[in-house]
Order: structure tokens, then sequence, then C-alpha cells
């Protein structure tokens, strides 16, 4: 594993991050954010990041088990050091995501846009997405200029609740009753 310094030029995202220890011989449980969670083994070498720590790895063998991946990392064979890896983020640079067809996004890009009512109401900001398995979710909360300060979880249902997202201006338009 080596360090290697984050840039602006080059702008990571998150695609998972490992939990914990798994067996006696170094491999690590990795929680994936992609769909289908082995969609992270598609890219084969990873940031490690953890507060400003940054280390890249590649892995020799995976394997879906349950709800996680079993990932044996390059030059990794004991227990301790895989246990050292827990709660470091998995992550990728951005221009190694595939591109998308028009209308779909990365959760990264919803991220910090502002979610305004069909009558201009701004309820506050995109902070995260929940995956609930019905539905992707958006965590909205309050921000400057927002109409309270409430929390809010909005269904994430193109058409539906959500009627336009326009990454240039930063905006989500949904049709919700802030009152709810």
């Amino acid at each position: 594993m080596t360090s290697v310094p984050e840039s602006a030029e080059s702008p990571l995202v998150v695609l998972g991050k490992i939990v914990g220890a798994h067996g006696i011989r170094g491999a690590v449980k990795v929680y994936s954010h992609t769909d289908p969670l082995d969609n992270i083994l598609d890219y084969p070498q990873w940031t490690l990041r953890k507060g400003t720590e940054t280390r890249t790895v590649t892995f020799t063998d995976a394997r879906v088990q349950g709800r996680v991946l079993v990932v044996q990392l390059t030059g990794l064979d004991d227990r301790n050091q895989a246990l050292e890896l827990t709660d470091f983020e998995i992550c990728v640079v951005q221009k190694a995501l595939p591109d998308l067809e028009e209308g779909e996004y990365y959760w990264h890009q919803l991220e910090g846009l502002q979610v305004v009512t069909l009558e201009g109401q701004l309820l506050g900001r995109v902070d995260h997405m929940l995956e609930t398995g019905s539905n992707d979710v958006f965590v909205v909360k309050p921000c400057e200029g927002s109409l309270d300060q409430r929390e809010r979880l909005l269904p994430y249902l193109p058409g539906q609740y959500v009627k336009d997202i326009n990454l240039t201006t930063g905006v989500v338009q949904v049709d919700w009753d802030p009152e709810f």
C-alpha cells in the first residue's frame, strides 16, 4: 500500500467502506454503496481514505458474502493489518466513473443541491441519500434561507415527487408539501 495525495484535479468519490476484518489471513469486509454491490470490484485500484490519511490499494480476490464483500487486498496477509483499515472509505477518482444516460445521476452529484418546492419555497439542501429498499430517499437538512429548521426525508421518485434536477443551477425542484 502506498500513500497518495488527493488533488483538486482528480476529486475522489466514495464507493464504499471497510467495516472490519474477515478471518485470520488479512481479508477485509467491505460495505459497498454501488448497485449491485459487487460493482465496486470494477475498479481495480482503490484509494482508501480516513481523515487526512490516504492509501492506494489493489485486491487479489473478492466474493459476496451476504450484504458485504470479503476482499483480499494485495500485500495484506494479517488480521491485525486488516483491522487497522476498519472505517477507511473506499474511493475512486471521479473521472473513472462511467458516463450516465441523460436523467441519471450519481448520488454525489445530488448532495449539496438546494431543494425547492414548485411554489419556490426552499426546504434546504440534500445532505445525503438513503437506500430504503423500495426507493432512495433525499435527506434534506435546513440551510440559510430555508423555510424552517426541519430535517426532511423526501422519496427520490422522479416524475412523482422530484420534478426537475438542474446540476448547473444546483436546484432540485420537488412537488412536496412543506408541512409534511
